[in-house]
């Protein structure tokens, strides 16, 4: 779609829609970044963002969890719901790690994001790698078509090369891409989802979108709701100029979604509430 082969990401942000979506999250992202509370107790909002943020993204993979039930259990181990929030509490906490890797190795990071993810849980020898021919991918979530393992390596590969490249694309526009082609891919044998999710929030920070992490995408794909996000992604997998367009809008909501959440943050922080 883009007129520069180098860059095929550039044009996306133009697309009516998705232009529309990256000025409303650069002004939201502004907005909450502009708070009296961001200049003294930013820290506490970072971690009010990840534990909801967490909670947000285990939802969209089965595990509905009150806010306040992941804020005080300290056993994740014990049931596949309990597993999948402490996968998600774990990938929130890595994917600030790894934000210098991500540039020049996504690959790698994504390895580390499924080896966080799995927690040991998984057989040694399917973890951090693309899953092979015949291998099965538990992921309930999406029922699209699974593309054959011949096909992750190369489009993993081809996304590993954009990344590294870079792009005059907005950030809103790299990570509603990352996101969504994991989703296509589910290139792991679980826990795709997940780390799809955590790919996003790794692009949105490391791109200086979002520096602090205090914009939890998660919580508005959770709060837009699993049916929105499916039709959303139905759009990332055609592949037309409308639906990566609506992809686009739909995550640059989330993004704004998870604005309004931290604002509201430090809203209670103001007022001594939180």
């Amino acid at each position: 779609m883009s007129t520069n082969p180098s860059d095929p990401l550039a044009a996306l942000g133009d697309l009516p829609g998705a232009s529309d979506a990256v000025d409303s999250v650069r002004k939201a992202v502004d907005r909450v970044y502009g708070h009296r509370v961001m200049r003294r107790r930013s820290t506490e909002v970072t971690s009010e963002a990840a534990l909801r943020g967490a909670r947000a993204s285990a939802a969209l993979s089965g595990a509905d969890w009150a806010l306040e039930e992941v804020r005080r259990r300290t056993d994740f181990g014990s049931g596949a719901e309990a597993r999948t929030v402490g996968a998600a509490l774990r990938l929130t906490a890595e994917a600030g790690q790894l934000l210098s890797v991500w540039r020049q190795s996504p690959l790698r990071v994504l390895a580390r994001l499924h080896l966080v993810a799995e927690g040991g849980a998984a057989p040694a020898d399917t973890v951090g790698r693309p899953r092979l021919a015949g291998e099965q991918v538990d992921e309930p979530l999406i029922d699209a078509p699974l593309p054959d393992a011949g096909e992750v390596a190369g489009r993993l590969e081809g996304l590993s090369r954009l990344v590294i490249a870079g792009s005059s694309a907005p950030a809103l526009v790299m990570a509603a891409v990352v996101h969504g082609e994991l989703l296509a891919l589910r290139p792991f044998s679980s826990a795709n989802g997940l780390v799809a999710r955590a790919a996003e929030r790794v692009v949105l920070v490391g791109s200086g979108l979002d520096p602090k992490s205090i914009c939890p995408a998660e919580v508005g794909h959770a709060e837009l709701g699993r049916a929105a996000y499916l039709k959303a992604f139905e759009g990332y997998l055609s592949g037309t100029p409308e639906g990566l367009s609506a992809w686009i809008a739909h995550c640059g909501h989330a993004v704004e979604l998870g604005v309004r959440e931290s604002t509201a943050v430090c809203e209670a922080l103001q007022r001594g509430a939180a």
